[in-house]
């Protein structure tokens, strides 16, 4: 189970939010486009920026566990509106001198992160109304 994540719409502006995330304070917002501040990423970019360090974490944790020559990685994600569905590009950079077989499976770890499989697996939401 995750740790508790709380929204509040107290703060100034039109879409601007406190997201609490354990002893974290995150601001989220809307661009300006959308008609916020730009204060802080607005939901679709936290959830991406979700994948993108996941993917990440995982990457370097396999790497570094088999100990393969892998200095870093950077994941880059980008996330549309695509006819009836969201479409997200994730591009995985990889800093070291690794094989074309231990590429191979770093893009299959890769699709194995946890954020991806919630992602692309089954979900369900509960909404409760309380006051």
């Amino acid at each position: 189970m995750s740790r508790p994540v709380s929204a509040s719409t107290a703060l100034p502006g039109k879409f601007r939010q406190s997201i609490t995330v354990g002893n974290h304070t995150l601001i989220g917002d809307e661009s300006t486009e959308g008609g916020g501040d730009d204060a802080g990423p607005d939901p679709h970019e936290y959830l991406l920026a979700a994948l993108a360090s996941c993917t990440s974490m995982t990457v370097k944790l396999y790497a570094d566990g088999k100990g393969w020559p892998l200095r870093s990685v950077r994941v880059d994600v980008v996330g549309a509106r695509k006819d009836q569905a969201y479409a997200i590009t994730r591009t995985i950079h990889l800093d070291g001198n690794l094989d074309a077989e231990q590429r191979a499976r770093v893009l299959d770890i890769a699709n194995k992160c946890p954020v991806h499989r919630t992602l692309t697996g089954k979900i369900e939401i509960t909404s409760e109304l309380t006051g």
